[in-house]
């Protein structure tokens, strides 16, 4: 076989042994990115354990999955309890550490790049977790609110549906601005909903409730219409009964008209029955009335010159009584 010229031809003899040369160079790497990640994945499950364990002696599955809203925790963690899957976000955290962590002990800058890319996204994954689990909670509680409030009427049910979902969808949209997912649709889909939310309830109110709110002003009305004849007829009476009470203490003939002449009759002195004259025997004349005059008689003709009768003196000079 004749022998390649001298700089020329490919020699694979030499390229595979270059290949193996590098490849047991990086054994120790390698090794010690797969020390790195068994070790770091024992460490991140003991901690999952832990922090699942934590979370159930302090009942966070029974507070976060109690109410209407509870539906959606349940759906989306593991077996429906949130302590597991708080317990299995913090073993993906750790796991990415430990990966980034053996990406570097291989000292490969592709990949160490490609690595640090997913980290510097990380946060934004941890913030959206976050969000979803808060408003999940805060959903509960709204849901348990309104059953408390409102019970099991058909109102109830309605509200006690509705609150948890709008809390939810929110912070749908949450979620996805802070992953950066589309953003501008996400914004405009968003402040859209808001919006013919807004201008639904306003169309709802003006030409669906304009019966209601002119009845409502209409009944007012005439609430206070009858609440003003009321109050004038209740001030009628109160003057007729001060006038009354006033008349029934006022003195002798203060009153005017057939009311004070009421009084007055009502407060007077009362006088004894007129009492009859004696009968005089047969043959005498009868007394005159009390106050009569007779023609010539000189006991009860007024003399000239006075004012009142004068009793003549009778014969014997004793004046008649």
């Amino acid at each position: 076989m004749p022998t390649p010229p001298a700089g020329g031809g490919f020699n694979v003899l030499q390229s595979l042994q270059n290949a193996f040369t590098t490849l047991l160079n990086y054994v120790p790497n390698i090794i010690g990115a797969l020390l790195v990640l068994i070790i770091g994945y024992i460490i991140a499950r003991l901690i999952r354990a832990g922090i699942s364990k934590l979370l159930r002696k302090v009942r966070v599955d029974e507070k976060l999955t109690h109410g209407k809203g509870g539906e959606y925790v349940s759906r989306f963690s593991p077996q429906g309890k949130p302590s597991q899957l708080v317990g299995l976000v913090v073993q993906y955290v750790l796991m990415v550490f430990v990966i980034v962590s053996a990406v570097g002990t291989l000292n490969i800058p592709a990949v160490t790049g490609f690595v640090n890319l997913v980290l510097s996204y990380l946060p934004n994954v941890l913030a959206a977790l976050l969000i979803f689990l808060v408003a999940a909670a805060i959903a509960a509680a709204v849901g348990g609110l309104v059953h408390r409030t409102m019970g099991d009427t058909p109102t109830g049910r309605v509200a006690r549906s509705a609150a948890p979902t709008l809390v939810m969808a929110i912070a749908v949209f949450m979620i996805l601005n802070q992953l950066g997912i589309a953003e501008t649709i996400v914004n405009t889909t968003y402040i859209a909903l808001i919006g013919a939310v807004a201008l639904g309830s306003a169309l709802a109110f003006g030409l669906g409730g304009r019966d209601a709110a002119a009845d409502l002003i209409n009944s007012g009305y005439r609430r206070a219409q009858q609440q003003s004849g009321q109050v004038q007829r209740d001030l009628q009476v109160g003057r007729e009964r001060a006038e009354a009470d006033a008349r029934a203490h006022a003195p002798n003939g203060f009153g005017q008209g057939n009311g004070g002449h009421e009084a007055t009759a009502q407060y007077a002195t009362p006088q004894p029955p007129p009492q009859a004259s004696p009968t005089p025997p047969e043959g005498m004349p009868a007394a005159p009335p009390a106050g009569a005059t007779r023609p010539g008689d000189p006991y009860t003709e007024p003399q000239p010159g006075r004012t009142e009768p004068v009793t003549p003196t009778p014969p014997g000079g004793t004046p008649r009584r």
